[in-house]
């Protein structure tokens, strides 16, 4: 019996395992799979991670996009608004000059009436003049182009407009032309 014993011994592999870790090849296997399936979780965490951060920054591209769109919307008749400008000033020196000269006939008139269809469509898109006439003098809205001594007004009062001022929305389409009040010199 001894000697089938010994020959079975020998014709069967060794399923010693590692003898250092102490180890069988089953344990080995086993680690091996638990490294792996580690290893697997790890990389679909960062995928998901990176799917769920590329997802918000495109959420975020197409917010920032809409509101871009919205914005040249709004905008869009800046160009057109600035050509009409000198036209519409071009109508306010013709009647300054009409009425300096006391002339209020049927020219004069129709001169104003178009004026104001002018000044209407421009304002239904928008577009509204700045009132800066005996208004504080504001950088953001108004270019001084002269300062003009008055005792009569406080100091840094507009005191003479030179050419209006239009706003589109809430921006500067164009700031108006002024001559700002400095205290009398005695």
């Amino acid at each position: 019996m001894t000697e089938q014993t010994g020959q079975a011994r020998t014709e069967q592999p060794a399923r010693d395992g590692d003898p250092k870790t102490g180890t069988s090849p089953e344990q080995q296997e086993l680690i091996a799979l638990r490294n792996r399936i580690e290893a697997t979780e790890k990389a679909r965490d960062e995928y998901i991670d990176l799917a769920q951060r590329t997802r918000a920054e495109f959420e975020n591209y197409q917010k920032r996009n809409q509101r871009d769109l919205a914005t040249e919307r709004r905008f869009a008749q800046s160009p057109l608004a600035g050509d009409l400008l000198p036209a519409l000033d071009n109508l306010d020196r013709a009647l300054a000059a009409a009425r300096q000269a006391g002339d209020t006939g049927p020219l004069v008139q129709g001169v104003a009436m178009v004026q104001t269809q002018l000044l209407d469509a421009l304002r239904r898109h928008g577009i509204n003049r700045v009132e800066a006439q005996g208004q504080p003098f504001d950088t953001n809205l108004h270019e001084a182009v002269m300062q003009v001594p008055a005792a009569e007004v406080p100091p840094s009062t507009v005191v003479q407009v030179f050419e209006q001022g239009y706003t589109i929305h809430d921006r500067v389409l164009r700031p108006a032309r002024v001559a700002v009040s400095t205290p009398p010199t005695s």
